[in-house]
């Protein structure tokens, strides 16, 4: 019975190890794409004047950060992969609150942005972050860590759909409005994921902290 169950234990580490290692290879390929796309569709934001696409190409930055703080943590243990939550969670609220500032700027001196470009690079992005999704899709649940960076892939496609509409509105209309409205609706996306992560993951460092320090010697007791 105790072979039996060694030899069960070591099949669950075997399956971990095996899961932890196929999450770090999705990781590093969303993490490249993020990247890449980032030059990509910033670029475009610029040539197309388009607050809209220059604000989804930060947030594409952004969840380059995030995938690399997700590798950092991913084989740390459970207060590590809160912390790095956390932290993407930190991130995901700041380029909320950049995203209302450049629309602030965009309602005071807005000049139509173009729709063209919009369309394209707007296009573009969401075919590499509706590939990221679906790399993801299958460890949404594994832990707070890839709950996390599944949040911020799914707020990408959102993204990107609303650039779209924008982009159709702005070549209907002929005017800015369409590509405000859409910032700031990025940016609601934004704070209230940023609400949903922190949810999650403060509890789960706060569990796994307890958890640390329960297991920790305490002063005076023998090795």
């Amino acid at each position: 019975m105790m072979a039996d169950a060694c030899c069960s234990a070591k099949r669950d580490t075997i399956a971990e190890l095996g899961r932890k290692a196929e999450q770090r290879r999705a990781l590093i390929v969303v993490m490249v794409i993020n990247l890449s796309m980032f030059a990509i569709e910033f670029g475009g934001g610029l040539l197309a004047r388009s607050s809209a696409l220059m604000a989804d190409s930060v947030d594409m930055f952004g969840d380059a950060v995030v995938y690399g703080l997700s590798l950092y943590a991913l084989n740390r243990g459970a207060r590590w992969e809160a912390g790095a939550a956390i932290a993407k969670g930190g991130l995901i609220l700041v380029f909320g609150i950049a995203v209302l500032v450049e629309i602030a700027g965009k309602i005071a001196n807005g000049v139509p942005p173009s729709s063209t470009l919009m369309l394209g690079f707007g296009g573009a992005a969401l075919a590499a972050n509706l590939t990221c999704l679906a790399l993801l899709w299958r460890f949404r649940a594994a832990n707070v860590n890839m709950a996390s960076t599944f949040e911020c892939s799914r707020n990408d496609v959102a993204s990107n759909i609303g650039v779209l509409i924008a982009a159709s509105l702005v070549h209907l209309t002929g005017a800015a409005w369409p590509d405000i409205v859409v910032g700031g609706v990025i940016a609601i996306i934004f704070l209230r994921s940023a609400w949903r992560v922190f949810a999650d993951a403060i509890p789960a460092w706060r569990s796994a902290d307890r958890s640390s320090a329960y297991n920790r010697p305490h002063r005076g007791e023998n090795a």
